[in-house]
């Protein structure tokens, strides 16, 4: 699900105040099922602009129109909220590549140039650059987020990236090198891509155009593993 940030509702008193009051009561009224995403999206947005450990639960409740308690229904903490917006993220998408890679049966390259084009998609068309950030921002203070990320999404990744890459080198695609090292490589640029948009350009850098960047790697990583 694509992730919007809410814009806090700034109106005069008055006739705005009762529109506010009117679309707070509005989106109370929606199905259950829409208020996760609903309460993701506000966390995210809170994350993004105060910190992690700056934002409390009612911050959240307040932005999304709901009601504290009503956080808990789904979510038990703050942890709870950004492991969910990993999980967001990366949209069940290293599951379905590990369904992928191992049902194969021609040649490895295709796979994973679409990987890495994939990837770039991710990086330009999903919050993963903000999550990406968030975790190494608040790592060190909440280890806990960062081993979550390192179990579930590269610890789950890196593991795929490598099963490929060994299948390539055992049919001879592939020249013999350290498959673990090769699966690192692959990442690197769009682990890159992501902090660069995160982090570099609201400050000003001019913006990296992830598709074409994932278009050279892919032929520059490629052409490295040829025999």
């Amino acid at each position: 699900m694509e992730i919007h940030a809410a814009l806090d509702p700034l109106f005069p008193l008055g006739y705005s105040m009762l529109m506010t009051d009117r679309s707070v009561i509005k989106k109370r009224r929606r199905r259950p099922e829409a208020r996760p995403g609903e309460i993701l999206d506000a966390a995210l947005a809170l994350f993004s602009k105060k910190g992690f450990s700056a934002t409390r639960m009612d911050d959240v409740a307040a932005r999304a129109g709901v009601s504290k308690g009503a956080i808990y229904l789904y979510f038990p903490d703050k942890t709870a909220l950004l492991k969910a917006l990993v999980k967001q993220a990366t949209g069940g998408q290293i599951a379905q590549v590990a369904e992928l890679a191992d049902s194969l049966s021609g040649p490895v390259a295709p796979l994973i140039r679409q990987l890495i084009l994939q990837m770039a998609w991710r990086v330009e068309s999903t919050e993963l650059p903000s999550i990406i950030k968030l975790v190494i921002a608040e790592s060190r203070a909440h280890p806990e987020i960062g081993r979550f990320y390192l179990d579930n999404v590269i610890g789950a990744a890196l593991p795929v990236l490598e099963r490929l890459i060994r299948r390539g080198i055992a049919a001879g695609e592939f020249r013999k090198l350290d498959a673990r090292l090769a699966a690192k490589c692959l990442m690197g640029p769009m682990l890159l891509s992501a902090i660069w948009r995160s982090v570099f350009q609201p400050l000003g850098a001019k913006a990296i155009d992830t598709k074409a960047l994932a278009a050279l790697h892919a032929d520059i990583f490629l052409g490295g593993l040829k025999p």
